[in-house]
């Protein structure tokens, strides 16, 4: 179905864009919470205004929020939390949890809703994006560290596995230069074969022509060898 939508939607269009999306989605989210209608001829003509209108109230929106979007651009909030020896926590880190931190941390209301993230449930460090509007998307870093260990200690993990799987791409790329080199010998040795088959079938071919011509030069002599003794025959008296 296609709609026009009535107020900017995260990952979708800004307000007055026509889009098409599934009926369910249409019909169960967007056109309920008012956030678009049925794209008729009606609504079309009243894109431009909803447009105009939008556009004004992004930019005061914008002006309003850059002073909070820097605040909470490149935030870092740590959690010590347990988990296991694999590094998978005994629960999760939620965007809730987020939320209070940074209302504790810098008085900053941000809606869980906001967030664009799964909860986290490994150590490690995170990189988590808040909606504040749609051109106002501040990056945070959750660090998640074990409880009993500093938050550089999440850092170092990150630098260990780094590591690891650059040890691992090193190896997987010389084991595929070594299945190529060996693929093009093996190749260059299938040619040799071909070329030497050709060549001995092109040589028995040679040796039969000759045959054949021996045969035929036989069967002349004897040919000549017959007719002789036909035409003494014929000469006797009957």
């Amino acid at each position: 179905m296609e709609v026009m939508l009535l107020k900017d939607v995260y990952k979708l269009g800004l307000a007055g864009d026509v889009k098409r999306v599934a009926d369910g989605y249409g019909r169960n989210f967007l056109i309920p919470k008012g956030l678009a209608t049925l794209a008729t001829p009606g609504a079309l003509t009243q894109s431009d205004r909803i447009r105009t209108a939008a556009d004004e109230g992004r930019a005061r929106l914008n002006q309003e929020l850059a002073a909070v979007f820097e605040q909470l651009n490149g935030l870092q909030l740590n959690f010590p939390v347990k988990a296991g020896e694999t590094g998978k926590l005994y629960g999760s880190v939620t965007t809730q949890m987020i939320s209070d931190a940074i209302l504790e941390s810098k008085g900053i209301e941000v809606d869980r809703s906001q967030f664009d993230s799964e909860p986290i449930r490994t150590l490690g460090v995170h990189s988590m994006s808040a909606r504040l509007t749609v051109d106002l998307i501040p990056e945070l870093t959750v660090v998640v560290h074990r409880e009993e260990l500093p938050p550089e200690s999440a850092f170092e993990q990150v630098a260990e596995e780094a590591e690891d799987l650059g040890t691992f791409t090193d190896l997987q790329a010389e084991l595929e230069a070594e299945e190529a080199e060996k693929q093009a010998e093996e190749g260059e040795e299938q040619t040799l074969e071909g070329e030497a088959q050709a060549e001995g079938e092109e040589e028995q071919g040679d040796l039969e022509d000759q045959g054949g011509g021996e045969d035929s030069v036989v069967e002349e002599s004897e040919i000549d060898a017959i007719a002789p003794e036909e035409e003494v025959e014929t000469d006797e008296p009957s």
